[in-house]
């Protein structure tokens, strides 16, 4: 992402989420960070339609509006899936992704797929994927 489109997002994100806290506002950033690089390493055809006032990011994909919820094992707070099946309804969304945002370099895919399996992840996204953020390497799960 090219330095002057970032501070453009950041100052939407300062203005428009005045009411959210510093670390709120962090946050969102960084959820834009996150959906900027999955576009460029995924399909640099996608649309950005909001990501502002949800976590779940809606973008367009060839025509098609899509959610694409970003998540960290580490220090993610789980978003209830029945809101998320609300937020698909609601907005018109004809499929919902669920990405695991990480860091390192993941060989071992266990703890990500018990996760799916506990939460029963399956039931609710269309797509679960493993964005491995510094890699650059988009995976599906599902």
């Amino acid at each position: 992402m090219e330095l002057a489109v970032f501070q453009e997002f950041t100052e939407e994100i300062t203005s428009e989420c005045f009411f959210m806290t510093e670390s709120q506002q962090e946050e969102k950033v960084i959820q834009l960070i996150d959906l900027h690089h999955f576009i460029e390493c995924f399909d640099l055809n996608i649309k950005i339609l909001n990501y502002i006032q949800h976590p779940i990011n809606i973008i367009e994909q060839n025509g098609i509006k899509k959610g694409i919820l970003f998540y960290n094992l580490k220090h993610s707070s789980f978003i209830e899936c029945n809101t998320s099946e609300e937020f698909k309804r609601r907005h018109e969304l004809a499929e919902l992704w669920f990405v695991f945002v990480e860091e390192d370099t993941v060989t071992n895919t266990t703890h990500h797929t018990d996760f799916i399996i506990e939460n029963s992840l399956e039931i609710f996204y269309d797509n679960i994927f493993l964005f491995q953020f510094f890699q650059s390497d988009i995976q599906r799960l599902k």
